[in-house]
């Protein structure tokens, strides 16, 4: 049986008619950058987290790096976060000329270790940006009295979160900013990249709009020096169909977790975690197990598609060898590093192909 880590053109197929409908209807208008369209998705997108304002932006990486500079971080500022995430979380970081200061995650959650955070605090501290990881939320209540302890802001990297809640709040509410991607693997996808900053904050709403339009407060006034992060008008109007569906998606993720979980259960294998409090949205379903890379390279003969996030945690990747980290030093995520396997979970998975990659990943462990 094959079963691929991601079946986009299943989704696709479920639907295309009202997807190709949207699309046609931008093309009618001819506004393709920004535009009416744009504004419809920012609204619904805003309603559907419960934010006040919903800012539509060029990719999730583009929406962290103009979060940032909505704050001022300057060269030399210094910002708290994950080594165990993407890396855009900490390449927004370093393109402004900030440094990234990396803090170990929890074991089980992979989201960043409240309790290590105070510990890195220094007078150059700016923020702390947390990831909630896979479609889990960090321990936010632990971290937001540890940002207002230290007087700073907390930008939510919730590019794998939409629709993930804490204590009945939705993921986008938390920080004094927040970034979502709506890359094509994500629960909410657009048909190429695209981005999202939430805020409660009115200020630094208005601010995110000035940026993501080279800092033009009126045609050709440019009252502060921005970029081009503007949302293409037809990834708005897929996204704001597909909004339309996430929620019955998510679920279909969480039932198929709870297939996995069932299965996995009494086994060696570790399934994710999820804490008191929290409903995740499974963007991606990560377990735990010994000789990760010879079940990867079984579950690939058997057809089946699996995925590791991440082989080589940040402090560890060339690029940032000049901050100094060594190995062993955050040995949490180095250790996961080596241990977590992604496995298929999309809502257009049948129990059937689900069933069948949980027995396979056992019968692995079984006859070795």
């Amino acid at each position: 049986m094959h079963v691929p880590l991601l079946d986009l053109k299943a989704q696709y197929a479920a639907v295309k008619d009202e997807l190709i409908r949207a699309i046609i209807g931008v093309c009618e208008t001819q506004l393709f950058a920004l535009g009416p369209a744009v504004t419809k998705f920012e609204q619904k997108i805003a309603q559907y987290l419960n934010c006040k304002f919903a800012i539509g932006v060029s990719s999730g990486t583009d929406a962290l790096l103009v979060a940032l500079m909505a704050l001022d971080i300057k060269p030399g500022d210094e910002i708290i976060t994950t080594p165990f995430t993407f890396f855009a979380t900490a390449g927004s970081i370093a393109r402004l000329g900030a440094k990234p200061v990396f803090v170990d995650v929890c074991h089980d959650s992979f989201n960043i270790d409240p309790n290590l955070i105070e510990a890195k605090i220094t007078d150059k501290t700016k923020a702390i940006i947390p990831v909630h990881l896979f479609g889990q939320a960090a321990q936010m209540n632990s971290i937001l009295e540890v940002a207002t302890r230290g007087n700073l802001a907390v930008v939510e990297d919730a590019a794998q979160a939409v629709g993930t809640e804490q204590n009945d709040t939705k993921c986008g509410n938390f920080g004094d900013l927040a970034c979502f991607s709506f890359y094509p693997t994500k629960n909410l996808n657009a048909f190429g990249d695209a981005g999202l900053v939430t805020t409660n904050n009115p200020h630094l709403a208005e601010k995110v709009k000035l940026l993501r339009h080279h800092g033009q407060a009126n045609r050709y006034d440019h009252t502060i020096i921005g970029g081009n992060f503007r949302l293409d008008s037809i990834q708005a109007a897929v996204l704001t169909v597909k909004l339309k569906y996430l929620d019955q998606w998510n679920q279909g993720r969480r039932q198929i977790a709870e297939i996995y979980d069932k299965i996995f259960a009494d086994s060696v294998v570790q399934i994710p975690e999820i804490e008191p409090g929290n409903v995740s949205v499974y963007h991606q379903y990560t377990i735990k197990v010994p000789d990760r890379d010879k079940l990867q390279t079984c579950l690939a003969e058997k057809q089946i598609g699996s995925a590791v996030f991440y082989p080589k945690p940040l402090h560890l990747q060339p690029c940032f060898a000049g901050l100094g980290y060594k190995k062993g030093e955050l040995p949490v995520a180095e250790k996961l590093a080596d241990e977590v396997l992604s496995l298929p979970i999309y809502p257009q998975l049948t129990d059937e192909q689900v069933k069948y990659v949980a027995r396979t990943v056992l019968n692995f462990y079984e006859k070795n």
